[in-house]
């Protein structure tokens, strides 16, 4: 067995029809960690809340490398705006929150959906408005603690849903 580097693995380049919504993130080690997970699984474009952190921050920028430069972004203003456009383009919107509604990640079906965007609340108060989603996914926990850092759960669903729309 041996360890391989960056430079012996040619990954399969792929691009899934899946947009990252951010609510009003504000940790500079979120959004470059939201950019440098969402290149890994082939996600065709992020949206930060105008007050979050930007590319230009050094954290985001270290946090992020150079996945900034390798993935479509934009800033949004007004949430509500965004979400109505991005359904009026096709998306479903589904929120990566636990409501009362919520259906475990593994048990949702992602291929029912031809885009897909994924809604991130923000650190302390979750998603701003839950009643303009189509529906809400959690990831079930085993542990004492009911939630995980939001790109934790970004990563894990989003492992989920590229692997059902890969077969």
């Amino acid at each position: 067995m041996e360890q391989l580097t960056h430079y012996d693995i040619e990954n399969e380049q792929k691009q899934f029809p899946i947009t990252i919504v951010c609510d009003a993130i504000r940790t500079p080690e979120n959004i470059g960690m939201c950019f440098r997970i969402s290149e890994s699984f082939g996600v065709e474009k992020i949206y930060f809340h105008e007050n979050s952190p930007t590319t230009e921050n050094r954290i985001v920028k270290k946090t992020a490398r150079n996945t900034v430069t390798q993935i479509k972004h934009e800033t949004y203003s007004n949430f509500e705006s965004l979400i109505n456009q991005l359904k009026t383009e096709g998306n479903s919107i589904i929120g990566i929150e636990i409501t009362d509604k919520s259906i475990n990640i593994q048990d949702f079906n992602f291929k029912n959906h031809q885009k897909i965007v994924l809604l991130l609340g923000s650190e302390r108060n979750g998603i701003e408005n839950i009643k303009l989603l189509d529906n809400t996914v959690a990831i079930p926990m085993y542990g004492r603690n009911s939630s995980m850092n939001v790109i934790h759960s970004l990563a894990i669903t989003l492992y989920e849903v590229t692997n059902q729309i890969r077969k």
